[in-house]
């Protein structure tokens, strides 16, 4: 096993340790696995928490901080975090405004979520939900009844997390989530295995000179496999499967995300290839991201995501967001 750790049973707490030395402008609470914006809770704000397991980085825990999450929860890899974690994070971002609750859509994090929003309620925090349910590839998997969370979760973290900033109460900053995760929908492509460090060898078999249509962040199956593909044509399949389904009206948001072991120099390639596909089906695109966002350990491959913009939506996602991996406008 190769990997860059001590032992897999403390990989969470050294990484949150080495987050807590790294970013001194956040609280990161290692023993309870909890990651909140340094000035929380803020006055008259709503909070924004969200978490899921670890191995995604930077989601949740690099997206935390003005203009966009004010907590995060994370779990053991590729595990739910718990629903005290969850609490926990609740009350630590809780100025009286209430919280929102974003949840990507894998069984174990819904039923901790709902859980963790009664303990919260209990303590007398309002708490609402919003669901992130936007990978157009499968209907149901071996984590998910229904679509599965996927890149639609920075879109709605960023543009939530704007409209909180800007002190919005909070049906507002829920009506946003909601609206941006109903305009978004992503497509995935594995070029190779994921390794968990606990098995310490790759999950699933992809033999060299396949790759995986429609994969999901944990290494779910896809759609189908094939012969490996070049950028162009995996743009094409990835792009139009979202296309299809989306059926965008207006100017789009992509995000061109990496699993976490594809270069840069290969995603701003296969970007240009996206942006050729958008052009050729006639979809403007007003804002695109490009690098590893919502990723899978060391996971090759890429997703695609877009989101149908308006004018506010546009705003909202030019407004000012200084996180540990998102950061601009500051």
């Amino acid at each position: 096993m190769r990997m860059l750790i001590n032992v897999p049973e403390t990989v969470v707490a050294d990484a949150l340790r080495g987050m807590a030395a790294a970013h001194p402008e956040l609280t990161v609470d290692v023993e309870n696995r909890v990651v909140v914006r340094g000035d929380a809770p803020v006055a008259g704000k709503v909070g924004l928490v969200s978490g899921g397991g670890s191995g995604h980085e930077p989601l949740h825990g690099g997206f935390v901080g003005p203009g966009m999450l004010s907590a995060a929860c994370p779990g053991e890899v590729f595990t739910s975090p718990v629903p005290d974690q969850m609490a926990k994070a609740a009350a630590a971002v809780d100025s009286g405004a209430g919280v929102l609750f974003i949840v990507k859509n894998y069984t174990g994090d819904v039923l901790n979520f709902d859980m963790a929003a009664e303990l919260a309620e209990d303590e007398g925090v309002q708490v609402a939900k919003v669901l992130v349910n936007d990978d157009v590839a499968v209907t149901d998997s071996l984590y998910t009844a229904g679509r599965r969370g996927t890149g639609a979760t920075l879109f709605v973290e960023k543009l939530a997390g704007a409209a909180a900033e800007e002190g919005a109460p909070l049906e507002r900053v829920e009506s946003i989530a909601r609206e941006v995760n109903s305009r978004s929908r992503s497509f995935g492509v594995a070029l190779s295995a994921v390794t968990t460090p606990a098995k310490g060898t790759p999950t699933f078999d992809l033999p060299p000179g396949e790759l995986e249509l429609g994969i999901g962040i944990h290494g779910e199956p896809g759609r189908e496999r094939r012969p490996m593909m070049t950028s162009r044509e995996i743009a094409d399949f990835a792009v139009n499967a979202v296309l299809e389904d989306l059926k965008p009206s207006s100017p789009v948001l992509l995000l061109v995300n990496g699993m976490g072991a594809t270069p840069l120099l290969e995603l701003y390639g296969f970007n240009a290839e996206v942006h050729r596909v958008l052009g050729e089906r006639g979809v403007p695109v007003a804002r695109t991201l490009v690098g590893n966002y919502v990723t899978s350990l060391d996971m090759a491959g890429c997703s695609v995501t877009l989101c149908a913009m308006d004018e506010e939506l546009l705003r909202l996602w030019d407004a000012p967001v200084q996180t540990p991996a998102l950061r601009w406008g500051r």
